[in-house]
């Protein structure tokens, strides 16, 4: 069987919508070799969108289409190079990930899940048909002003079917929910369900799911089947909101970073995963919101750290563990009197030593992820290592007579501090 060819970047980026265009523009930006691979669409779900009104900067609102561009257009200036394949597997683990494609096996220094997630269907017939721009939709946030005086539908009876159903009737004429359940009985809160029932633009079709989807071009019918009785019940609508869940794009990951019970992966403020250089972000991790400026929000953390942790490791490997001498480091707090003021003593030592010792100082608080590669957990603390990069000891001893005499059994030729 014919080898992959083997490319190397220093950012790969697995998916194409606005969190991991967002992550890209940062790395491209901070001119780190970035590449991002995307399935299908550059731009993801967000282009299906007719009309985004709450992004900012936008004053007169904008189009899913246009706006993801304009992502696009920006990461390219930016030195960005983007592949249209399907990921085939991973591997995360160690200093090098790989991402592998169906010709290709990319390595990288990090790796950026952005593959995001889609809208559970009701796999009823015809429905492929009208998906996304032709009449069923999946986000009333952003398609609500577009059904101002319309008669729409609502697939589910969830807290987000109930509250974007809800929503809607602010702008639409009418708000007709198809509800699995006997009459009365929902699957979201009490408060919701509530309210709902006693908004006169909302009206309920009880023990129903939907048999077929209907219309020439545009959806114009959905026809339901009442689970007790057989009935097929027409219904004409303009358009059809579908809030029956959401499944992240996470198959490829499993077992391989931490997820939810839902399989949403599951990452730190920081878009952090737990495996080293590895960043989620977007509609893939868990989280509260998915919307294009939360999206933005986590490819920007997520593009900044990934260029801190090819920085880190850089310095880490450069010159943290240099191999030119034996190595001191000293771990400290700056806000910590105590352990600042044996700065100066640390110094002497490594003077003392006639250039055979190499001291690097870390301030816990600022380089609290180095001192985690170090496995250095409180301050003070010193770190002893050979001319090799061997660790051979990790103490919170800070007293010169005992850095003196760690060091003395590392070096060539020994000295004697003056204590």
């Amino acid at each position: 069987m014919r080898e992959k060819k083997r490319e190397q970047y220093d950012v790969v980026v697995i998916g194409g919508g606005p969190a991991g265009l967002t992550a890209a523009i940062y790395c491209g930006r901070a001119h780190l070799s970035t590449l991002l691979i995307e399935k299908s669409l550059i731009g993801g779900l967000a282009t299906y969108t007719n009309e985004i009104e709450n992004y900012p900067g936008f004053p007169e609102g904008t189009t899913g289409l246009g706006l993801m561009e304009l992502f696009h257009k920006q990461a390219k200036k930016f030195g960005v190079r983007f592949k249209l394949t399907d990921v085939k597997s991973v591997a995360l683990e160690g200093e090098t990930k790989e991402v592998e494609t169906f010709r290709t096996t990319y390595e990288a220094k990090t790796v950026i899940i952005a593959s995001g997630g889609r809208p559970r269907v009701t796999k009823a017939k015809n429905e492929e048909k009208y998906l996304f721009d032709k009449g069923i939709s999946f986000c009333a946030t952003c398609d609500a002003a577009a059904n101002t005086d319309k008669t729409v539908m609502v697939i589910g009876s969830g807290d987000a079917a109930i509250e974007e159903g809800t929503f809607l009737s602010k702008f639409a004429k009418e708000v007709i929910v198809s509800v699995i359940h006997d009459e009365g009985k929902m699957d979201c809160n009490e408060i919701a369900r509530d309210a709902a029932l006693a908004n006169p633009k909302m009206t309920f079709i009880w023990n129903t799911v939907v048999e077929s989807f209907e219309g020439d071009g545009h959806l114009s019918r959905v026809n339901l089947k009442n689970l007790k009785t057989g009935e097929i019940i027409p219904v004409d609508v303009d358009n059809c909101f579908e809030f029956i869940g959401y499944e992240p794009n996470t198959e490829i990951f499993v077992d391989k970073v931490s997820m939810s019970q839902r399989q949403y992966i599951i990452t730190n403020e920081h878009m952090e995963t737990g495996i080293p250089g590895v960043f989620a972000c977007g509609d893939v991790r868990e989280k509260e919101l998915k919307q294009v400026a939360t999206a933005v929000g986590d490819g920007a953390i997520a593009g900044v750290g990934a260029e801190k942790y090819i920085a880190e490791t850089e310095m880490f490997e450069n010159q943290l563990m240099q191999k030119e001498k034996v190595g001191l480091i000293y771990v400290y707090s700056a806000i910590d009197a105590p352990s600042r003021e044996l700065l100066p003593m640390m110094q002497e030592i490594e003077t003392a030593f006639n250039g055979q010792v190499k001291l690097n100082v870390i301030d816990q608080y600022k380089g609290k992820s180095l001192c985690e590669r170090l496995g250095c957990d409180v301050e003070p603390m010193t770190v002893f290592y050979t001319k090799a990069g061997e660790v051979v000891e990790t103490s919170t001893r800070c007293d010169k007579k005992s850095v003196a005499e760690a060091l003395n059994k590392l070096v060539e030729t020994p000295v004697e501090v003056a204590l």
